[in-house]
């Protein structure tokens, strides 16, 4: 399960805080919840210190919206780990 909880500043810059995993359909899920934040160009950031677990899909995501120049912020060890990038 993750949890989703969006905040904005006064200067339209958009924090979502995960709780949880990012993992199955809670990737689609995070795919969905970042598309309108970044389609307005308002500024993003995603607070992943309560992610316990991504998986390799999620990681995917995650890379692509850092390549978007999405803040990736609080990573735990475990989680920083799983968001590096795999050699083949």
């Amino acid at each position: 399960m993750l949890r989703i909880v969006a905040t904005e500043n006064s200067g339209g810059e958009v924090v979502l805080h995960l709780e949880g995993q990012v993992i199955g359909p809670w990737v689609e899920e995070l795919r969905q919840a970042c598309v309108p934040i970044l389609s307005r160009e308002a500024s993003l950031s995603l607070d992943l210190s309560t992610v316990s677990f991504v998986n390799r899909e999620g990681a995917g995501l995650l890379g692509c919206l850092r390549n978007r120049r999405v803040a990736l912020l609080n990573c735990t060890a475990l989680v920083a780990e799983q968001l590096k990038p795999q050699e083949v």
